[in-house]
């Protein structure tokens, strides 16, 4: 998924970074946060988890998370991050739902929706179902 991995980057990450990578690899086998859900966790504990010197900067948003995982995820269960549509990721559809397959995450028939936008995938490719996927935080 990711171009490259923490072990890989050059010099430190980014405290927010470090903050999406971190709270990804808390998120239980079977279980997923939306991108939004990760940026609406670290909000609410900004002040508690956020690096010295780094309290009352603003947090990213879905956006800023996508693009942490797209540059550093490569080194946690990136899987785990998901869209808000339950959409598998585009380009690495066979390869995460092997991973859920593996972890028991719930899924979904989408018979008759198409692939997911941004996906060249087979449209018989099955979603995440987020109503019984998404991890509670605790």
């Amino acid at each position: 998924m990711p171009r490259v991995s923490a072990d890989e980057s050059l010099g430190e990450l980014p405290p927010f970074a470090e903050l999406v990578l971190e709270l990804t690899e808390r998120i239980p086998p079977g279980r997923v946060l939306t991108y939004g859900d990760v940026a609406e966790y670290l909000a609410g504990e900004e002040d508690q988890v956020l690096p010295p010197g780094a309290v009352g900067r603003r947090v990213g948003g879905p956006r800023q998370v996508g693009r942490v995982m797209t540059l550093y995820g490569g080194s946690v269960p990136w899987w785990r991050v998901v869209r808000a549509d339950g959409a598998l990721l585009p380009g690495h559809e066979l390869r995460a739902l092997e991973h859920y397959r593996e972890e028991g995450t719930p899924l979904r028939s989408v018979r008759g929706r198409g692939p997911a936008r941004g996906s060249a995938a087979a449209e018989h490719l099955p979603r995440l179902d987020l109503s019984r996927a998404r991890w509670d935080g605790r």
